[in-house]
């Protein structure tokens, strides 16, 4: 007797796809089958629809069922109308979130016409992405896809999005006289000059005038970076220096904004002598640069530059997001070359940082096979991935604050961005190399090969994250989309040295931009850890929580201290070479 295949569940539904496809007019299925496959659409946002809109039709009880629960939906909405419109009071059937600002003038509750808009809108909207959301038998990472290109289309299509229908556009139209909407298309115009809805104007800020003006030099510079070290501000440092390896997604001096926001000036006047890498932007000859030259022509450049001039035997070595998954492969590395007692890192300072990338956040929905391989043919033409290309991406991620907020106030209302340095900063990235990011994009994100023993070589040898033994500190952010708090803390996992870990109120960028004079509503949780680390929500609950006004930068210097070495009289400026004064050359190439 032939022996049965065993089958996957989760491939029967596609199979059952492919045959309905078969049975549609000629000229549709191939449109579904190319989108299906990527070849009309390279970022995979219409394949995950059309999939979740066919396998709608292959579970009819299903889809029967949710249409009764529509139906009543529509029902709830047509009487608050037919209340409000009759002069009633009602409560409405759809409520936008908490946090939706879209909805700030009252008009939208105290006019029964707007109100019916807003609910009209809101009901179809929620339905529709709830509707994507509970698609039977999708896939997981498909459902994500689709519900997040839905809810794109959703939020594209908000009436305050239109001028007709924004009721505070009409009226501020109507009391300037029509000078709102003049500004609004030189702005309109600006934003089409830049190539970009611009979050805040350019002209405002200017690096090493009013952005990134710790004092410091150039004490080094190859192809891809330049190495600054800042002037002490003490009279006596400690004896091993931080040194700290930036993303090279975006610019340094998001470390080194304002003087009150200054992670680097904060170290300065705690007795730190601070090195930081200026990445290159990349131009088309740096096509080939591997993810092995930034570790080997960034990281360990820097680690030995700042050893050479202040002549200590290790250092303290800090990596933000991507950095810090470079500064991990690196000590990985390390350990394994040298041993730990011979490697130049004494121990690792980890921001937002993934080596983990099994569930990476809302970035996996541009992340997939046909996606990355979209990509890496586009990067091979150019030599690069356009810095603008990954700001876009990440904008998308949040488009109602990021995008569509800014073309309202923007274009409807004829306001000019106002000035922040943050966006600033954030409006100002850098290119990719292919070779690199094509790498890391299929070896991290496809792949999660970090974290498997052995399953990468860089540097010449294999690596294998259990050979950090350094003391590590590392640092989450609780509302981070980019690099969730919960997949950060899995580095625990894969480190064996002693662990301590935060997580800090706000994203990304703000809860690691937090200095202790940072406005109110600010706070950070912390907990040393041993084996067999808890999962991240179980450790949470048995975290210190310390409120507003203290930051985790006074936590984490005094976690430095002991490790830093003894005090020490530092090099005096004019005796170390300087190639430059900060913030240097390559920060400033577009």
């Amino acid at each position: 007797m032939a022996r049965s295949r065993a089958r996957n569940p989760r491939q029967e539904p596609r199979e059952e796809v492919e045959r309905r496809i078969e049975e549609m007019p000629e000229q549709v299925a191939e449109i579904v089958h190319r989108a299906m496959e990527g070849s009309f659409d390279p970022l995979g946002n219409i394949a995950p629809i059309l999939h979740a809109q066919v396998l709608w039709a292959l579970h009819p009880v299903a889809l029967w069922s949710k249409e009764i629960e529509l139906g009543k939906r529509n029902v709830a909405l047509m009487r608050y109308v037919a209340q409000r419109l009759s002069g009633q009071s009602a409560e409405p059937p759809f409520v936008p979130e908490p946090y939706d600002i879209r909805w700030d003038h009252p008009v939208w509750t105290e006019s029964a016409w707007w109100s019916a808009l807003q609910q009209g809108y809101l009901g179809w909207g929620q339905s529709l992405v709830e509707m994507v959301r509970q698609t039977p038998a999708i896939d997981e990472r498909e459902r994500r896809r689709a519900v997040f290109w839905t809810g794109e289309f959703v939020n594209a299509l908000a009436p305050t999005n239109f001028f007709w229908t924004n009721p505070k556009a009409r009226e501020l139209a109507a009391k300037t006289w029509g000078l709102s909407l003049v500004e609004g298309y030189k702005n309109f115009l600006s934003d089409m000059a830049a190539g970009m809805v611009r979050m805040t104007r350019p002209d405002d800020f200017h690096v090493g005038v009013n952005l990134a003006t710790t004092p410091g030099d150039v004490v080094h510079r190859n192809g891809l970076v330049e190495i600054i070290r800042y002037a002490p501000t003490r009279p006596q440092v400690h004896r091993r220096p931080v040194v700290i390896v930036p993303p090279w997604i975006n610019k340094f001096y998001v470390l080194d904004l304002t003087p009150d926001k200054s992670l680097v000036k904060y170290l300065c006047d705690q007795g730190f002598e601070v090195f930081i890498i200026s990445w290159k932007n990349p131009t088309p000859e740096m096509a080939n640069t591997t993810f092995d030259d930034y570790l080997m022509q960034g990281v360990d450049v820097l680690v030995e530059t700042a050893r050479s001039i202040t002549g200590a035997d290790k250092v303290n070595a800090v990596g933000y997001c991507i950095g810090g998954t470079a500064l991990a492969s690196y000590l990985a590395v390390m350990n394994r070359k040298l041993g730990a007692d011979a490697c130049p890192v004494a121990d690792a300072t980890f921001f937002t940082t993934l080596v983990d990338f099994s569930a990476p956040g809302d970035i996996e929905v541009f992340i997939d096979p046909a996606t990355v391989d979209f990509l890496c043919r586009k990067m091979q033409l150019d030599g690069y991935l356009r810095g603008e290309d990954m700001a876009e991406a990440f904008r998308l991620l949040r488009s109602n604050s990021l995008i569509w907020r800014y073309i309202v106030h923007g274009w409807l209302y004829g306001e000019e961005p106002e000035p922040f340095d943050v966006l600033y900063w954030n409006m100002d990235p850098t290119r990719m190399p292919a070779k690199m990011h094509c790498w890391y994009l299929r070896e991290f994100y496809l792949n999660n090969r970090l974290i498997q023993p052995d399953a990468l070589t860089l540097a010449g040898v294999p690596v294998d994250l259990r050979q950090i033994v350094q003391p590590v500190y590392a640092v989450g952010t609780e509302d981070d989309h980019i690099a969730p708090w919960q997949q950060t803390f899995k580095l625990m996992r894969h480190v064996r040295g002693p662990r301590r870990y935060v997580l800090s109120s706000s994203g990304h960028i703000l809860g690691i931009v937090n200095p202790p004079k940072n406005p109110p509503k600010r706070k950070y949780w912390v907990s040393d850890l041993t084996d067999p680390v808890p999962r991240a929500d179980s450790w949470l609950k048995s975290a210190s929580e310390h409120p507003h006004p203290n930051s985790w930068w006074g936590d984490w210097v005094e976690w430095l201290r002991p490790q830093a070495g003894e005090l020490v009289t530092p090099k005096d400026r004019a005796s170390v070479p300087s190639l430059g004064s900060a913030p240097g050359t390559y920060v400033l190439e577009h």
